[in-house]
Formats: structure tokens, sequence, C-alpha cells
């Protein structure tokens, strides 16, 4: 979704927002264990050729990812909350990407899990298709390695 907000100054700002999810079969403890190993995500997403976290998996640690046949980026983990999710953030050329991932009990003894996106700068719009175009499978990808017996 594109819309555009006025800042403290302001100024138009540019920004893109999206949202996917899916229900997996599997317990909150589960998804944490696969988000919480960083090298690991290679997995299930193959958008990742090459991920190193520098620290451990807290608030305040970066990570860098190379997509494949792209340059590396180094992300910063600005919320992580054991079981419930964690949020990252990517600073390239003033644009600000910030990804929450969420892990959402459900009543059904499963997990909804949450990808929400919010993109603001100068190349909103076009970062947006582009971060967030394999999330389906991404997340599809995470539900077929938490449900593996």
């Amino acid at each position: 979704m594109r819309t555009k907000f006025i800042d403290r100054t302001q100024q138009e700002v540019a920004m893109w927002t999206h949202e996917e999810s899916i229900d997996i079969r599997t317990s909150p403890e589960r998804i944490w264990q696969l988000f919480a190993d960083v090298p690991g995500w290679k997995a299930w997403n193959a958008g990742i050729d090459r991920i190193e976290l520098h620290g451990p998996f807290v608030a305040g640690t970066t990570f860098t990812m190379q997509p494949p046949g792209s340059e590396a980026f180094v992300s910063t983990l600005v919320d992580v909350r054991d079981h419930e999710g964690f949020t990252d953030e990517t600073v390239i050329d003033g644009t600000c990407v910030v990804v929450e991932h969420c892990i959402e009990p459900q009543g059904s003894g499963g997990v909804r899990v949450v990808y929400r996106t919010r993109i603001t700068g100068p190349s909103a719009e076009a970062f947006g298709p582009m971060v967030t175009g394999d999330f389906g499978e991404v997340l599809r990808g995470l539900k077929a390695l938490a449900e593996q017996p």
C-alpha cells in the first residue's frame, strides 16, 4: 500500500506499507527457535545467499544479509521479544525499512506468523515490492520447516 504522510517539519515523506501472514500448526516456541537461529534462516528463506549475526539475538545487535545477486546490507534488531517476535530496521541511502516479525498464538493451538513492513524515505515505493515480493514464499518455507515432525 502506498501512502504519504507529513513529518514534523511539514515535508511530505513517501511511505510504503505491507502486511502478510500465514497460519502454522506449531507452537510459538518452535517459531521462536527458527527466528532466533539467524544463520538457519537460509533453510526457509531462498532470498538469502549469505547472513551473519554480529552478537546475540537481542535488541541493538546487527546482522549482515546478502540476497542472491545483490549487495549485502546491514540491519539492526530494534525490538526482540522472546516467543512473541522481533523487529529489524535497515537504512539504505535515506530510506528506512522496518519489518516486524510477529508470532500470534491461535485458539486452535497453532500460530499465525505476521510480517508487517513500513518503508519511509525517498525510495520507499521502489523498495517496497523489492523487499516484500517474496514474503509469501518465505512464510511458506517457514511453515514447511516448522511443521516437520
